[in-house]
């Protein structure tokens, strides 16, 4: 696993200290954790973004978001997304629904 070096600011130390002691973790575990929800919700924020404004519909916003098109979908109801299907993904599940 490599190491990564940052620079904080005493108040994000300070939190980095207060979170760890709370859940009586380190501050690698913290900071593990922190970065991978971050990530997490970085990137679904990005599709949220590119999917309200129509650039993306449902499977490419749940790619850009790296979730299946199930929790993609979990996540617009969460955040009152209007659906939008293009016709060629409705197309594409219907193919795939078949070959089941």
């Amino acid at each position: 696993m490599p190491t990564v070096s940052v620079r904080l600011p005493d108040e994000e130390k300070d939190e980095l200290e207060a979170v760890a002691d709370l859940l009586e973790e380190d501050w690698s575990t913290i900071i593990r954790k922190s970065l991978r929800d971050g990530l997490h919700d970085l990137r679904v924020r990005h599709a949220v973004e590119r999917y309200q404004s129509g650039e993306v519909a449902v499977n490419e916003a749940a790619r850009l978001a790296n979730v299946t098109v199930a929790e993609w979908l979990e996540i617009s109801r969460e955040k009152n997304l209007t659906v939008q299907f293009r016709r060629e993904d409705l197309e594409r599940e219907v193919e795939a629904a078949h070959e089941l």
